[in-house]
């Protein structure tokens, strides 16, 4: 009869305590994401006003210590996934002040099978910084940025008019997160890049202004496991769906005048 009782309670709490422990683990990841806002800004400080580079890279290709982080996470055993030089080395690095863990948000343990079999807890990180800020290279070299020219790209802190509405900083999906330029089309209406859901469906975000919040989706879709593969990238999106993407469109940057 103890034993049973014991049981009850013990699923009574469980739940409670999983969505105490996933709190908790938010308010972690909006601290990281408040964290690198910090660093950002004092980069821009220390640069005149410019924004830290946002480089494209790809698993074999441009590597450079002059982004803000200098990793393409993959599924494989790559040593992006694990070498924190890749972070402190990079340009934004210093101005984190070699603090790495706020690169990761606690609630992203996602790994592959060959991840886990050689002995991995996680990759090193879980944020992605907003494709429309910062430097791009080729992508921005005639002023705009290719894959969005009908919207401003923001080179200076000063450039940004909305700075409480315009993100810097996201989880971005374990599947979808690459190197750190998250970037999604105003018109494809297609999941290019997505946002992570680590947090009772919601995504934490940093802001120009520097302050974090939670941002929950509205559309089931958007909310992908957490798994390798699960995103099925890139995602069409039926008309029915749209809110969550423009919702990322209008707070990626402004539309050119």
């Amino acid at each position: 009869m103890v034993i049973a009782i014991i049981a009850i309670l013990a699923a009574m709490l469980l739940p409670a305590l999983s969505a105490a422990r996933e709190r908790a683990q938010g308010l972690v990841c909006l601290n990281n994401t408040h964290q690198l806002a910090l660093a950002w800004d004092l980069y821009a400080d220390d640069h005149n006003g410019e924004l830290p580079d946002n480089l494209v890279m790809t698993e074999f290709g441009l590597r450079t210590n002059i982004n803000w982080v200098n990793n393409v996470m993959t599924w494989d055993t790559s040593s992006d996934n694990t070498n924190l030089a890749t972070i402190t080395g990079a340009s934004l690095g210093v101005y984190a002040q070699g603090e790495t863990r706020i690169y990761r948000c606690p609630s992203d343990r996602a790994l592959s099978s060959a991840q886990r079999a050689a002995g991995w807890t996680a990759r090193i990180r879980s944020y992605s910084m907003n494709a429309m800020v910062g430097d791009v290279g080729e992508f921005t070299a005639g002023g705009t940025n290719i894959n969005n020219p009908e919207y401003v790209q923001f080179f200076k802190l000063t450039q940004i008019p909305r700075p409480t509405e315009i993100f810097i900083f996201l989880d971005e999906h374990p599947d979808s997160i690459d190197d750190g330029y998250f970037i999604d089309r105003a018109y494809s209406w297609q999941w290019r890049d997505l946002p992570a859901s680590y947090h009772n469906g919601a995504t934490a975000f940093s802001f120009a202004d520097g302050h974090s919040t939670l941002h929950h989706w509205q559309v089931p879709s958007t909310v992908r496991p957490p798994l390798p593969d699960a995103a099925s990238l890139p995602i069409s999106i039926p008309y029915s769906e749209w809110s969550d993407f423009q919702w990322i469109i209008s707070h990626m940057s402004i539309e050119n005048n």
